[in-house]
C-alpha cells in the first residue's frame, strides 16, 4: 500500500507520523524490571543512560555537564553559547530569565553578538575534563573549520557537529563549505553530526566517517523552524526512515555501525521510548532537563535558533521547574506526567514489553493511532 496520498492535482504527500501518532504494543513476555539494561556505547565511550543533554544554554553549562556525566549520561557544552563568550554568563543568564515577551529575542541578539573567546573554550572544557567526566563539545557547521582545533586542544572526548539541517553537501559560490568526509577522516576523535530527517541525508552523512547521526531539527518546543521555513519531518518516521539508513550503511560498509540519535520531539518518557522503538540507539534531550532545578535557564528553554541575527526561528519559552536532575533522569518520581524519571520509565518499557537490551528493544511491535492509519 503507497504511502502517498494526493494534496491536490498537481501534487502528492507521504504520510509521516510523530511520536503522538504511535504506541508501543505489549508482548506476550514481561521482564523485571532490574534485569533490564539500558547502557550506551559509542566508540570507546559507555554510558549507563543512552541520551545526550542538548548543546543549549539553557540545558547545558559546565557544571550541569558534569552532573550528568556523573549520573551516567553526556552532557555537550554549546561552544557558540555564553559560555565560552563571557567569563561570567551567570548574570546574562538570569536577565534572560526577566526578559519580557516583547523584548525577549532582540535582548538575545544582542547578548549573543558578543564574540567567541578561544581562551573559554580550553577554559570550560577543562573544567568538565577536571571532572573525570566524558566531555562532549559541540560546533555548527558554519564555525567548525574556524574553532575545532580549539577543541581538541581541549581534549574533548566527542565531537558534535550540529545545526537546524547538516547535509555532506553544502554547496556554497560564496565561501569554501566544510568537506565532512575529509574532515572527520582526519579527526582523531569520534563525531555526532546532525541533523538530518531522510534515509537518503543519513546516508550521505552515514559515509562520511561519522560515529553517529543526529535525526531532527533539535530545539524541540524551543524551536519555530516550521512556523519561519515551513520545514519539518515528523519524528517517528524520521528515526525510523535513519534506521533504516543505518542498516543499509552496515551492508554496503561490510558492518560499520553509525548510531541513530534521536533529536526533538521528546517532552515526556513516553516520547524516549517511543524513539528507540522506532530505531533509535540514543536519544538528545533538551527541554525535560531544562526542567531542572541544576538548569542554567532557571526555568526558561531557548537554542541558537532564538538568537539568529537576521531570521531567528526559535523562542524563549518557559518550561517551569519540576525537580532536581537526578529526579528528572532517575527518579524517584512523584508526577504521573511522564516529566520525571525518564530512564527508570524506558527500563518499564522494555519490561513490560519483554526486552532487557536497547538494540532488541528496537524489534518491538507498534502501533497507529486509528485517526492517522
Amino acid at each position: 500500500m503507497s504511502t502517498e496520498v494526493e494534496i491536490g492535482r498537481g501534487k502528492r504527500g507521504r504520510r509521516a507520523y510523530s511520536f503522538d501518532d504511535i504506541a508501543i504494543v505489549p508482548s506476550r513476555r514481561t521482564r523485571d524490571p532490574e534485569e533490564v539494561s539500558i547502557a550506551w556505547q559509542i566508540d570507546a565511550y559507555r554510558f549507563e543512560l543512552p541520551f545526550l543533554a542538548a548543546p543549549m544554554d539553557s540545558v547545558v553549562s559546565p557544571q550541569t555537564a558534569i552532573a550528568i556525566g556523573r549520573l551516567g549520561g553526556l552532557g555537550v557544552l554549546d561552544l557558540e553559547g555564553l559560555w565560552t563568550r563571557y567569563e561570567d554568563p551567570e548574570p546574562l543568564l538570569a536577565e534572560i530569565a526577566a526578559l519580557d515577551e516583547a523584548t525577549a529575542t532582540r535582548r538575545l541578539q544582542e547578548i549573543y553578538a558578543e564574540p567567541i573567546k578561544e581562551e573559554l573554550i580550553g577554559a570550560r572544557l577543562k573544567e568538565i575534563r577536571d571532572a573525570g567526566v566524558t566531555v562532549a563539545a559541540a560546533l555548527t557547521p558554519q564555525r567548525t573549520a574556524q574553532y575545532y582545533k580549539a577543541v581538541l586542544d581541549a581534549g574533548a572526548d566527542l565531537f558534535v557537529i550540529r545545526g537546524t539541517t547538516v547535509s555532506a553537501e553544502h554547496v556554497s559560490s560564496r565561501a569554501e563549505p566544510l568537506n565532512l568526509k575529509q574532515f572527520i577522516y582526519d579527526l582523531d576523535v569520534p563525531v555526532i553530526v546532525g541533523g538530518c530527517a531522510t534515509y537518503q541525508a543519513a546516508l550521505h552523512l552515514m559515509r562520511t566517517g561519522a560515529a553517529g547521526v543526529l535525526v531532527g531539527f533539535g530545539g524541540g518546543s524551543a524551536h519555530t523552524t516550521q512556523t519561519v521555513l515551513g520545514v519539518a519531518v515528523p519524528m517517528a518516521t524520521a528515526v525510523a526512515d535513519v534506521a533504516a539508513a543505518r542498516r543499509d550503511y552496515m551492508d554496503e560498509s561490510g558492518g560499520r555501525y553509525v548510531h541513530v540519535i534521536a533529536d526533538g520531539g521528546m517532552s515526556r518518557s513516553g516520547d524516549i521510548a517511543k524513539a528507540i522503538a522506532c530505531g533509535a540507539d540514543a536519544v538528545m534531550i533538551g527541554k525535560p532537563l531544562a526542567r531542572a532545578v541544576e538548569a542554567p535557564g532557571r526555568g526558561y528553554h531557548w537554542g541558537a535558533e532564538a538568537h539568529h541575527a537576521e531570521l531567528p526561528r526559535g523562542a524563549r519559552v518557559h518550561v517551569g521547574t519540576v525537580g532536581s536532575l537526578e529526579q528528572i533522569l532517575l527518579g524517584p518520581s512523584d508526577a504521573p506526567d511522564g516529566s520525571l524519571n525518564l530512564f527508570g520509565a524506558l527500563r518499564r518499557a522494555m519490561a513490560t514489553t519483554g526486552y532487557s537490551e536497547l538494540k532488541e528493544f528496537q524489534r518491538v511491535e507498534v502501533t497507529v493511532s486509528p485517526q492517522q492509519g
